[in-house]
């Protein structure tokens, strides 16, 4: 099971490795040493811009921080076994929800835009294939061939995603969906 200490550990172990100290590095992300200690022992949570931070600071994806080493060969994903996790512009979460995708026609995931706190100018772009949104959390802008739609919890969408599409969070709140893309579209959404 992926914890907050596991991914404290991942730090510990890539600050080593550089061989800062404590000190240096939190020089280097604006962090307390003290804050940075409790965060490496899995005392305490981090902001995921302050883990981008640390991120780029060792040159790793910030995906690094939520990969898991055991390889779950079940069929069925418990909650506490989701390990393919995408983090893109540390404002959008991508889950998969499926083993063995390379096997498989579709692609279910669940995705989460968070908050941002500047006005977000959406680019629009097309694929192949289809998609389903099914809004879970949060209130989701769609844009889609140039009409923009606003969908609720409980609402949900069924396009070709050969139009234009594209989706933003405008809120102040965390956005949950599930997506689930035919033929599965590894490209990032």
């Amino acid at each position: 099971m992926l914890t907050i200490k596991n991914i404290g550990e991942k730090v510990k172990q890539l600050r080593n490795a550089k061989g800062l100290t404590l000190k240096e590095l939190g020089e280097k992300t604006n962090l307390s040493s003290g804050f940075l200690s409790q965060f490496e022992r899995g005392m305490t949570t981090i902001a995921i811009d302050s883990l981008e931070d640390i991120a780029s600071i060792f040159g790793v994806d910030l995906s690094f921080f939520f990969e898991k080493s055991v390889k779950n060969d079940s069929i069925v994903i418990r909650s506490y076994e989701q390990n393919n996790i995408q983090i893109l512009n540390s404002h959008h979460i991508y889950k998969v929800l499926a083993t063995d995708i390379e096997n498989k026609s579709f692609l279910p995931r669940l995705i989460e835009i968070l908050p941002n706190k500047q006005e977000e100018k959406i680019s629009t772009f097309n694929h192949a294939g289809e998609e389903f949104l099914y809004i879970l959390e949060g209130v989701l802008d769609l844009v889609l061939d140039d009409k923009e739609y606003c969908l609720y919890p409980g609402d949900s969408i069924y396009y070709s995603s050969n139009k234009n599409h594209n989706w933003l969070n405008k809120t102040n709140k965390t956005v949950k969906f599930l997506s689930i893309n035919y033929p599965k579209n590894i490209k990032k959404d």
